[in-house]
């Protein structure tokens, strides 16, 4: 139905920026709402942010807000998460994922393999 593939992950310093991409196999993505989500080694996977794809309201996790900008390109299919200052905390998998429906931290039900981000101190 909806496949998604993540890229940009890779080994950075701390302070460094990244940007990590999510390409949605969906001809039309307006009806969702695209969320990405981390999971640290021996840590319980969480939420990082979210954006509807028909008008881009945004949505950020507390941990990381003023450090990440999550937008989207509707003619490329795929969502961005722009992650600046980087620290040790970002350090995970990092899944793209979506959902039908309203913004939410919740209630995804399509993600994508994941791609890694190390940050090196």
């Amino acid at each position: 139905q909806v496949q998604l593939q993540e890229s940009g992950g890779g080994l950075v310093r701390a302070g460094d920026s990244l940007r990590l991409s999510c390409a949605a196999s969906a001809r039309t993505f307006f009806p969702y709402t695209m969320g990405w989500f981390r999971q640290a080694p021996g840590k319980e996977r969480e939420f990082v942010a979210a954006i509807t794809w028909n008008d881009g309201i945004t949505y950020y996790a507390d941990s990381v807000k003023g450090r990440v900008t999550i937008s989207r390109d509707n003619a490329k299919n795929t969502v961005y998460l722009q992650m600046n200052s980087l620290n040790s905390e970002d350090t995970a998998v990092y899944y793209c994922a979506a959902r039908r429906g309203p913004l939410s931290d919740y209630g995804y039900a399509y993600w994508g393999q994941g791609t890694q981000v190390i940050v090196s101190s």
